[in-house]
């Protein structure tokens, strides 16, 4: 039997041609669709693209980060920008909080700063003599923080034991100053940050304070008494004097602002009433300290107990333009008041 040679289909070339110019295809296919998302990548939506607040939520997914960026007009696609995002295994790594974006970004550079966490923060002064209450206030106003849950956290013990301290509150060791938060920063994270500035403040000062023969509550309680009663910054080593006179005699310490302090929802109006109502803070009716601060001092108050002047003063009375005149026997004390007590109704008057 003769074999015949085998003959090859007509159609096999054309066949090789055909998968050869799919294949072709598909690749300048993949090529055109990776060339598109490069564009996107690395071409930002507009050159002129003003900055705005924009917040990832908590629990936000990249999806609808990338929504919320589209409708924003933040980036020029939500799949594209998904996309990236996947390839690049960002998706589970987007950060919550605020952040400042533009239009003129790239979309990579935008991914980089929400995976980098790259948060929006503001600035909040605290004023030296504000109280927990009126740092809390203005956290609020300002958005960085619940009220209430600030002044729970502020008296949890637990909390003050962890920060090394001592007393029912922080009252006294949140230290007055300018500080950056995001928007609803957690209270604790607030709080660690202004009591560690706070160590850092005193800390210097430890051998002083040891030398004072009083124990850190006690001084910041007094100096946060010297904050309270003069705006005037030469003359707290003064009135640090007055205190430690009284103190060391056994006086009363006889302080307006302790007063105030220990009084519920205060209007403002302090009567003979409110002076002889005995209270933890009234001064007017115990000896000695309060037990506790009264307000947040800065360093200038502290380092006016640690530091005093000399003087055997034991009264001061109000000038009425922001300073007092000091005395130093009682007599002389009640001259002074009735004083400028007859010039207080004059120029009211």
């Amino acid at each position: 039997m003769t074999n015949k040679a085998h003959k090859p289909s007509r159609f096999s070339g054309r066949a090789k041609r055909t998968v050869l110019l799919g294949t072709v295809s598909f690749l300048l296919l993949s090529l055109l669709v990776a060339a598109v998302w490069v564009y996107h990548a690395f071409q930002p939506l507009n050159a002129k693209g003003e900055n705005r607040n924009f917040v990832v939520d908590e629990g936000a997914t990249l999806k609808q980060v990338a929504t919320d960026l589209k409708n924003a007009h933040i980036i020029r696609s939500s799949t594209l920008f998904c996309l990236a995002g996947q390839l690049k295994g960002y998706d589970h790594h987007i950060k919550t909080g605020e952040y400042s974006l533009n239009g003129a970004m790239p979309p990579l550079k935008i991914l980089e700063t929400l995976k980098a966490g790259r948060i929006v923060t503001h600035p909040i002064t605290i004023p030296e003599g504000f109280n927990l209450n009126q740092i809390a206030d203005l956290l609020a106003q300002k958005g960085l923080s619940d009220k209430a849950s600030f002044m729970k956290q502020a008296k949890d013990r637990s909390l003050i034991v962890k920060l090394d301290l001592s007393g029912e509150t922080l009252e006294g060791y949140l230290y007055p100053d300018t500080y950056r938060f995001r928007r609803n920063e957690t209270p604790d994270k607030i709080i660690n940050v202004m009591v560690k500035h706070f160590w850092n403040i005193v800390s210097p000062l430890e051998e002083q304070i040891n030398d004072s023969g009083m124990t850190l509550k006690q001084v910041i309680t007094l100096a946060s008494i010297v904050e309270k009663e003069t705006a005037s910054p030469e003359e707290r080593p003064m009135i640090a004097r007055v205190f430690l006179n009284r103190l060391k005699k056994n006086m009363r310490l006889e302080s307006d602002p302790t007063v105030i302090y220990g009084i519920c929802n205060f209007n403002g109006n302090l009567t003979r009433k409110d002076l002889k109502t005995k209270t933890p803070y009234n001064t007017y009716v115990i000896k000695g300290l309060p037990p506790g601060p009264i307000a947040n001092p800065g360093l200038p108050s502290i380092k006016a107990v640690l530091n005093p002047a000399e003087g055997n003063y034991y009264f001061f009375v109000s000038k009425n333009n922001g300073t007092h005149y000091f005395s130093k026997t009682l007599k002389e004390h009640n001259r002074a008041v009735k004083r400028f007590q007859k010039n207080r109704r004059k120029k009211q008057g």
